[in-house]
C-alpha cells in the first residue's frame, strides 16, 4: 500500500509504459484490491484509447461538453449517505445508500489527481460501478460482478472488463464457488453483454441530478430488458 500513492503514468504514454504502470498498480491490488487509486489507475493505463474515444463522444454534445468542463464528482465524501437514505424507497438515491448499507461497503474515493479529460472519464467510470448495480440489478456476489462487467464491455468496450472477465472465469472454472454451471455462467454473461450494447451509453449520464427519480423510471430510460 505504501507504493501506491508513487504511481503515476506521465503524459502521452507509450503502450510499455502503459503496460509497466498497469502491472505495477496489480502487484499493488493484490495485496489491497479495495486501492481507489490502484484501481482507477489500472483502468486508465489498459483503456486510455477507449477513454478518449468516449471523451470525443461527449464533446460532440452540449450536455457533454458541459459534464467535461463541469467534472461533477460521485466520490464518497461528495455523497450523503443518510440523506440520501431519507428520500423515499424506490428513488435512486435510497437505492443506492441501501446498497452501500446492506453489503457494507463506501463509496468509491480517489486521491488521483485529474490532469484532463480522460482522468475524468475514469474516475466516473469507476464512481458510477456501484450505481450500476443498482439499476441493473446485477448482484455483488461474483457472477453478479461479472454480470456487470459484461454489461460495461458491451456498453463501453472497456478493456478492462475483458482481463477481470477472464481472470473471473478461470476462477468458475477452478473453483465452481458460486454453486452456477458453466453453460449458465456462460449463457449470463452473454446476455449481460447484449444488454450493454442494447442499453444507453450510461457515462456521460448525470445521475446526481435524479436522485429522487424512481429506479424503475431511470432503468427504463437507460437499461435494455433483460
Amino acid at each position: 500500500m505504501s507504493d501506491a500513492p508513487t504511481l503515476s503514468l506521465p503524459d502521452n504514454a507509450s503502450l510499455f509504459t502503459r503496460l509497466r504502470v498497469a502491472i505495477q498498480a496489480l502487484k499493488v491490488l493484490e495485496h489491497d484490491p479495495a486501492n481507489p487509486t490502484c484501481g482507477q489507475l489500472l483502468n486508465i493505463c489498459l483503456d486510455l484509447n477507449v477513454y478518449a474515444s468516449l471523451v470525443q463522444q461527449l464533446q460532440r454534445s452540449e450536455e457533454g461538453r458541459r459534464l467535461l468542463s463541469e467534472r461533477p464528482s460521485l466520490q464518497g465524501k461528495e455523497l450523503d449517505l443518510d440523506a440520501l437514505e431519507r428520500l423515499p424507497e424506490g428513488t435512486l438515491g435510497h437505492g443506492v445508500a441501501r446498497y452501500f448499507r446492506d453489503n457494507k461497503i463506501f463509496p468509491f474515493t480517489t486521491t488521483l489527481e485529474l490532469k484532463n479529460d480522460v482522468d475524468f472519464i475514469g474516475k466516473r467510470y469507476r464512481e458510477t460501478h456501484d450505481l450500476l448495480h443498482v439499476l441493473t440489478g446485477y448482484g455483488t456476489d461474483v457472477v453478479g460482478e461479472m454480470e456487470l462487467q459484461a454489461y460495461a464491455l458491451g456498453n463501453l468496450g472497456i478493456r478492462t472488463a475483458v482481463l477481470i472477465l477472464l481472470f473471473g472465469t478461470l476462477g468458475q472454472l477452478k473453483d465452481r464457488q458460486s454453486g452456477v454451471a458453466l453453460s449458465a455462467y456462460l449463457r449470463r454473461l452473454r446476455a449481460a453483454y447484449r444488454r450493454g450494447r442494447a442499453s444507453q451509453q450510461f457515462l456521460g449520464f448525470r445521475f446526481e441530478h435524479h436522485w429522487e427519480t424512481p429506479v424503475a423510471t431511470l432503468r427504463a430510460q437507460l437499461v435494455a430488458p433483460c
